[in-house]
């Protein structure tokens, strides 16, 4: 009964920017880890950028000094600002997060439907 849901996805326009966010919601009682992972057609799926529970972060070399990976607690909720993006960016960006549902059960990895995002001209 948890679900993570992931917005903002779309088309922009090369240099533009684009501020994806995933909401996690459900029966949780913590969440560690969360990051973002995309897939572009004919490759395989990544890692993008990850925030630990105290706010260090970890980026692809691809992203870094363009793309920020932030995250609010209280809202359960970690937002992935895209800036500079570029047509190789192209790619459905999928949330994960680490999450237990009851205080002494282990972490389990959650993952959202996946948004759309479209650097094209």
């Amino acid at each position: 009964q948890v679900q993570l849901v992931e917005s903002g996805g779309g088309l922009v326009q090369p240099g533009g920017s684009l501020r994806l966010s995933c909401a996690a919601s459900g029966s949780i009682f913590s969440i560690n880890a969360m990051g973002w992972y995309r897939q572009a057609p004919g490759k395989q799926r990544e890692l993008v950028a990850t925030i630990t529970s105290g706010g260090n972060t970890n980026y692809a070399d691809s992203v870094k000094g363009r793309f920020t990976i932030s995250r609010e607690n209280a809202k359960r909720t970690v937002y992935l600002q895209m800036n500079s993006l570029k047509p190789e960016d192209t790619a459905v960006y999928t949330c994960n997060a680490e999450i237990n549902r009851q205080i002494g059960a282990p972490f389990t990895n959650y993952w959202g439907q996946g948004t759309q995002v479209t650097v094209s001209s």
